[in-house]
């Protein structure tokens, strides 16, 4: 089994790539996917969150209110370090029981947008590491454009990543999303051949 780690920082392009990934064969093991089983209700993941961010981050019908969460953390650096020390570890204890049941001649690509920033504490172990870069100012763009964002809250979620420079020094491979959707399945494509070639 091979194991390769998809990142990109947000609206980069990454779930297109993981997409046609999953197109040409692989399992894909989504992080943002986990990242909701790991506080779903009834979760020690949730409770942590309530315990730490209070009730006002808890719908009526117990379920975690994303917005109301996400306006605390994308706000504050340090409460989003506080979220990050509670998720993370139980993502990944879920992507390790993910990659477990694969079959074990796969190849698994496990898409995490917050590669980076969960391995910054201790180092997770890929047979590569792909990132799908964009510029910062096209992804606010895209943001604004197509999850109907305004450029100001754009621009928080973007700053409140890692840095592209430190994202892509991680990158075995990089797939280019700068230009056309066909330009960036080109590029995933090309990237494709040469994790399996």
């Amino acid at each position: 089994m091979r194991i390769i780690g998809l990142t990109g920082g947000i609206a980069a392009g990454k779930s297109t790539v993981s997409r046609r990934w999953a197109e040409h064969g692989a399992v894909v093991v989504d992080a943002d996917r986990l990242a909701r089983d790991a506080v779903a209700p009834g979760t020690p993941g949730l409770a942590k969150v309530a315990e730490r961010f209070g009730s006002g981050v808890i719908a009526a019908d117990g379920s975690l209110d994303r917005p109301a969460l996400g306006a605390v953390v994308f706000a504050d650096p340090a409460a989003r370090k506080d979220l990050e020390a509670i998720t993370h570890p139980e993502v990944w204890r879920l992507a390790q029981q993910a990659f477990d049941a694969a079959d074990p001649d796969a190849t698994v690509v496990y898409d995490v947008p917050l590669l980076a920033e969960a391995t910054a504490d201790r180092p997770l172990h890929f047979d590569a590491v792909v990132v799908v870069d964009a510029p910062a100012a096209q992804r606010v763009e895209r943001l604004v454009e197509h999850r109907g964002m305004s450029r100001a809250e754009a621009e928080r979620r973007i700053g409140a990543q890692t840095s592209d420079a430190e994202r892509l020094a991680l990158a075995d491979h990089v797939v280019d999303a700068t230009g056309t959707l066909e330009e960036t399945l080109r590029s995933a494509d090309e990237v494709w051949a040469r994790l399996v070639g």
